[in-house]
């Protein structure tokens, strides 16, 4: 049987302590494949009992010190072997991810292969986090050293799940935790096959465990447990603050949370490249089918150059090869569910009630399919309080909003609940710096498309307001697993 056959009938089913083991509901739930809307697997619902002995088994590896304690060159090369292995398996991962919830396997951002880098960054990082040692009386030497928090549940989202989980734990692992992992319902395959892979590259048993289920049955239990130290979240505003809710309600645990987004494009009318700035605003509502968190779904044009940007926009729409998102020739593949769908649908026919004007797409598409494929749509003429304008989509819907000068602008960007992230297309220098003090969310400044790795893994983001809170990225992000703990000798 060829590898790729293998993963695609790859079993769902808890992994504790190294083997799959049964779970202790019986009840399952049917995942469908978005290509086709046929149905592809069965998971297990999930259960408190199943998240116990999951977090049973993280504290017994993170006690027995096998990890947690190991010299930084142990869990360094072993991460270096882990993302070996992931980089090896991509395409099938891959594949894995584009059977569950549409990413196209051609699609190049967030993909297994990038996974195995973002692993790589974090097991070269293990030795450069450092403690500190501060200046002390005579009679006193005061340090203080960064250890792991202990039992992470990492909770992740659908859109991404390979890289998304890789996101949680390559800091997590990084930084001497155990892990207990919980995949979205809807892809939870792609997490299994990485716990295989984490074993067979030395990882040992227990400390990366997942348990695959419905978020009100597994989330929910992690969220409670006594003895999960800390939760690693990314999803939608609404379940993150019911983590916080449950970290209150149980044992104070740590929470990061990335969240939802409602990311503004900001273009100004001095002499920007409209072409690269139009490809790329257009590229970015492509990829994924629009369900990235930080997508630049609101596009805010200055009004002497909106007819000329949206003409680029369209015309790079216009594009697209819709399909199967196993398909290699496929370049916009459907969106996740047929709830999803559903949604989207909802709030492409808010826009049309609430007098924007729909200029390209806005309907169902390959309907013989079976599938959940909507076309790329633009509105034109959107109100800032509108729907479309407020709400994250996670779909392929852009709202052009025009203004007049830069503090109309500022004031559009910064008027959802939202702080995630800002794309500015401006050749000024000082409106940009001027842009980047003004908005409250994590900023990008380009006068062309950006090209490069830039900082590669290094930068890390902290969202603002609603989207969330804590860093992720970079070695601040890795800092964010660990605890600060003061040691202090007094030798008189």
């Amino acid at each position: 049987m060829s590898d790729d056959m293998r993963y695609a009938e790859e079993e769902v089913a808890p992994f504790f302590s190294g083997t799959l083991a049964a779970s202790a509901s019986d009840r399952t739930v049917d995942v469908t494949d978005p290509s086709t809307g046929q149905r592809r697997l069965g998971i297990p619902e999930g259960s408190a009992a199943d998240v116990d002995r999951a977090v049973a088994a993280a504290r017994r590896a993170f006690d027995g010190g096998e990890w947690s304690e190991a010299p930084p060159s142990f869990r360094k090369h072993t991460l270096q072997r882990f993302a070996d292995l992931i980089a090896e398996h991509a395409s099938a991962i891959d594949a894995l991810d584009a059977g569950e919830m549409g990413k196209p396997v051609r699609e190049p951002f967030a993909n297994a292969a990038g996974a195995a880098s973002l692993m790589r960054f974090y097991a070269e990082s293990i030795d450069k986090v450092m403690g500190d040692v501060y200046t002390s009386d005579k009679q006193s030497f005061v340090t203080q050293r960064r250890v792991p928090v202990g039992v992470v549940a990492a909770v992740v989202p659908w859109n991404f799940p390979a890289f998304n989980a890789v996101l949680k734990l390559a800091p997590a692992l990084a930084a001497g935790n155990c892990v207990v992992l919980k995949p979205s319902e809807l892809s939870s395959r792609s997490a299994v096959r990485l716990a295989r892979l984490a074993l067979e590259a030395g990882v040992p048993p227990g400390v990366l465990t997942v348990v695959p289920g419905l978020g009100e049955k597994v989330g929910r239990a992690l969220g409670l447990h006594g003895d999960v130290d800390m939760i690693a979240f990314t999803g939608s505003t609404a379940v993150g603050k019911l983590m916080l809710q449950y970290a209150g309600q149980s044992n104070m645990k740590r929470v990061q949370a990335e969240c939802g987004g409602k990311s503004p494009q900001i273009v100004f009318d001095d002499g920007i490249d409209l072409d690269a700035a139009g490809a790329r605003i257009a590229e970015s509502l492509l990829t994924n089918q629009g369900q990235v968190c930080s997508v630049g779904s609101r596009l805010l044009v200055q009004q002497s150059v909106e007819k000329a940007l949206l003409s680029k926009v369209m015309e790079r729409l216009e594009r697209i090869v819709m399909g199967n998102a196993l398909d290699p020739s496929t370049t916009f593949g459907p969106v996740v569910s047929a709830k999803q769908c559903a949604r989207v649908m909802e709030l492409i026919d808010s826009g049309a009630r609430s007098g924007a004007q729909l200029v390209f797409g806005g309907r169902r598409a390959l309907p013989g399919s079976g599938g959940y494929f909507i076309e790329p749509t633009v509105f034109r003429g959107v109100a800032p309080s509108a729907r479309l304008a407020q709400e994250e989509i996670f779909g392929p819907v852009l709202s052009v909003i025009p203004f007049k000068d830069e503090a109309e602008a500022i004031q559009i960007a910064n008027g959802t609940i939202y702080g995630l992230a800002a794309y500015v297309w401006t050749t000024n220098l000082s409106t940009g710096m001027r842009m980047a003090k003004a908005i409250r969310s994590s900023i990008i400044v380009n006068a062309v498309a950006p090209a490069g790795e830039g900082a590669g893994h290094a930068f890390s983001a902290e969202p603002g307001k609603q989207s969330g809170f804590g860093s992720e990225g970079g070695l601040a992000g890795m800092e964010t697993y660990m605890r600060r703990q003061l040691v202090w000798f007094s030798h008189g």
